[in-house]
């Protein structure tokens, strides 16, 4: 059970004193069965008021209010974490899910909402197409084909670090060849739910002490990943990680 300190440092500089708005900040880790929060610290400068809230996936924000004017804005956070979740964790699954195609109970149907819907236009069914390639036959293993997918987008997509703000549509990220994990996330998901599949996209950092893994900048990375949501077992609900770059935290 490794323990981990993170500490994340953003900084803005001016031209000239501006007025700072409200800034939304996600920096605080979700905990889970796996992931323990033990610390968390925020220092703001200029000093700021802190309104914490919840979204509506759980998200702890915090909301910083500023009433000086400055050049310059610092936001650290210091972080320490003790990770539970095994490198290859084991699933259990529902006995009607092990093979694909299944169907989502009507309870979970309502839950996924917009996650098992595809959030990008796609009027000629590039990306149902694509995806299709890795489907063997009908039925299929379930497991077997959200790896495939993971498997042959790592194996067509090339890796790359992408400064730019922003995130690549998935038919840009298959006509340019390459993108960065948040490209690939996207590409993962929208493809598998073009399957039926709900998926959700997820933030975070790359844990990967040897720093050998593609991706990895410096003793850590800011990262984000695909869960798939999959039925459980005794009624029970999972997730389906696909990593690529090392472990997610």
């Amino acid at each position: 059970m490794p323990t981990i300190t993170i500490a994340h440092t953003t900084i803005y500089r001016y031209r000239m004193a501006v007025i700072l708005g409200p800034h939304r900040l996600m920096l605080r880790p979700r905990e889970t069965r796996d992931l323990t929060l033990t610390t968390f610290d925020l220092e703001i400068a200029p000093t700021a008021r802190i309104d914490w809230s919840h979204d509506v996936a759980g998200n702890a924000i915090a909301i910083a209010n500023f009433d000086v004017t400055t050049d310059t804005l610092s936001i650290r956070s210091h972080t320490t974490v003790v990770l539970e979740a095994p490198d290859w964790p084991v699933f259990p699954i529902a006995g009607s899910a092990t093979s694909y195609p299944f169907l989502y109970p009507a309870e979970d149907w309502t839950d996924l909402g917009a996650l098992a819907a595809p959030q990008y236009q796609d009027d000629t069914g590039r990306l149902s197409n694509w995806v299709e390639q890795f489907v063997m036959r009908r039925p299929t293993d379930t497991l077997s084909l959200l790896k495939d997918v993971s498997n042959g987008t790592t194996a067509q997509i090339k890796y790359e670090i992408r400064e730019s703000e922003g995130t690549q549509g998935p038919l840009e990220t298959l006509d340019r060849g390459y993108g960065s994990c948040r490209d690939f996330a996207v590409l993962y998901a929208e493809a598998i739910r073009t399957l039926g599949f709900g998926a959700r996209l997820v933030s975070g950092y790359l844990y990967d002490p040897s720093d050998d893994r593609l991706g990895s900048a410096g003793s850590g990375s800011t990262h984000a990943w695909v869960e798939v949501f999959v039925p459980g077992g005794a009624g029970s609900r999972s997730t389906q990680r696909t990593c690529r770059w090392g472990r997610p935290i």
